[in-house]
């Protein structure tokens, strides 16, 4: 009888657990899909023929893969996606609805949600593995990639189709955000280096095992860190973090 009310104690707080989880989950998705709206309010900046602007969205995306991983990093960048083309005015301008597919950003719009799932693999992965310089140069070659393998291609397709320009035209006029582009991801890094140290489970997957160890109870063994629970999106991220603190 014993066995069997510990078995169902254990069942129960583990139930207790999970939806704890996921309900933090949802708060976590929640609350970036308001801060990529948020970013996306302040003013634009068209440049380009297609006129374009120029906008700190792709900043925010960044961090939501970042900082959450692919999945979570992703549902919220879709939330706020959807939200805007059911007519909410949180994408650049103050616009919303389904008619900005007919715009010269849809492109870029589209691939929002693709550019915060490839942000959030490689964080989950890069975490894993490294630490100091070396996870903030992998961090911020992997969002930088996504960015240009994903948002940048999207986008040029999207100029060349809705505003009617020859795809080399729409290409050399996609150069002009590369700069700015490169500017927010290395913001985005930094913040969310940041974050993971104030917060080293905010990667982990909620629901799992609760004793994932950390870069700091590790101790010297380091190539432990690498190894990481079954559990975990990413452990030892705040002894990673520290260390690129340091740099």
């Amino acid at each position: 009888m014993s066995h069997a009310h510990t078995g169902s104690t254990t069942s129960a707080r583990g139930s207790r657990r999970n939806s704890a989880g996921r309900a933090g989950d949802i708060a976590l998705i929640a609350v970036f899909a308001a801060l990529l709206a948020a970013f996306a309010i302040m003013p634009p900046v068209p440049v380009g023929p297609a006129g374009v602007p120029i906008t700190l969205q792709t900043f925010a995306i960044a961090l939501c893969g970042l900082v959450l991983g692919p999945w979570r990093g992703g549902a919220a960048v879709l939330l706020y996606v959807v939200l805007g083309l059911l007519g909410l005015p949180i994408f650049s301008g103050m616009s919303g609805g389904i008619g900005v597919l007919a715009g010269p950003s849809a492109g870029y719009i589209t691939s929002f949600t693709l550019y915060a799932l490839a942000a959030g693999f490689v964080a989950r992965w890069a975490i894993r593995r490294f630490r100091g310089t070396k996870l903030w140069v992998a961090l911020f070659l992997g969002a930088l990639g996504s960015s240009l393998l994903l948002n940048h291609p999207l986008g040029i397709l999207g100029m060349s189709i809705n505003a009617d320009l020859p795809l080399g035209v729409a290409a050399v006029a996609d150069l002009v955000y590369w700069p700015g582009d490169i500017i927010k991801n290395v913001l985005a890094v930094s913040v969310a280096i940041l974050i993971h140290r104030a917060f080293p489970d905010v990667l982990r997957r909620r629901g799992g095992p609760t004793s994932v160890p950390s870069a700091r109870t590790a101790g010297a063994g380091s190539a432990s860190v690498g190894s990481g629970s079954a559990g975990s999106e990413g452990t030892g991220v705040e002894g990673a973090a520290e260390g690129t603190a340091a740099q």
